[in-house]
C-alpha cells in the first residue's frame, strides 16, 4: 500500500512543474498497483477496475469573470486525466455517479458544462470541457 508520503511527493513535483500532470497520474496510478508479495486481497473485496489515464489534451476550464467590465477572477485549466484520477477519491458518501462522469470523459463529452451568472455579486461563471 502507498504511502502518503510518496503521493504527497509526487503531486509536490507536479506541482513544482517537475512532472506534468499526466506523467503524476501515472505515478500516482503505479503506486495503486503496487502490492507486497506475501498480501493476498481480500476475495469478497470488489475489484476496482484498473485505471488507465486519459492522454487526450482535453482539459477541465473554470472561468469566472466581472459581468460587467468582463475582467476574470479565476482562471482554472485541468487537464482531464488528472480530473479523471481525481473521480477515484470521491467517497461513496458524496451521492455522485462516478462511473457516469468517468465514462462521458472518456467518451469525448465536451462543451459548456455549466454557465452561470450571479447577479447579486455580478459574476459570470462558466465550466467547460475542451
Amino acid at each position: 500500500m502507498p504511502s502518503s508520503e510518496e503521493r504527497m511527493m509526487i503531486l509536490r513535483m507536479v506541482e513544482e512543474g517537475k512532472v506534468s500532470p499526466e506523467e503524476g497520474a501515472r505515478l500516482l496510478a503505479a503506486l495503486g498497483e503496487r502490492t507486497p508479495a506475501t498480501s493476498q486481497p481480500a476475495a469478497s473485496a470488489p475489484a476496482e477496475p484498473p485505471y488507465e489515464p486519459l492522454g487526450n489534451g482535453r482539459y477541465f476550464h473554470v472561468r469566472v469573470s466581472n459581468a460587467a467590465t468582463g475582467k476574470q477572477k479565476v482562471n482554472i485549466n485541468i487537464p482531464l486525466g488528472l480530473v479523471d484520477f481525481g473521480l477515484r477519491f470521491v467517497p461513496a458518501s458524496a451521492n455522485v455517479d462516478v462511473q457516469t462522469i468517468r465514462t462521458a470523459l472518456r467518451d469525448g463529452i465536451s462543451g459548456r458544462i455549466v454557465d452561470v451568472m450571479d447577479e447579486e455579486k455580478g459574476d459570470h461563471v462558466e465550466v467547460f470541457i475542451e
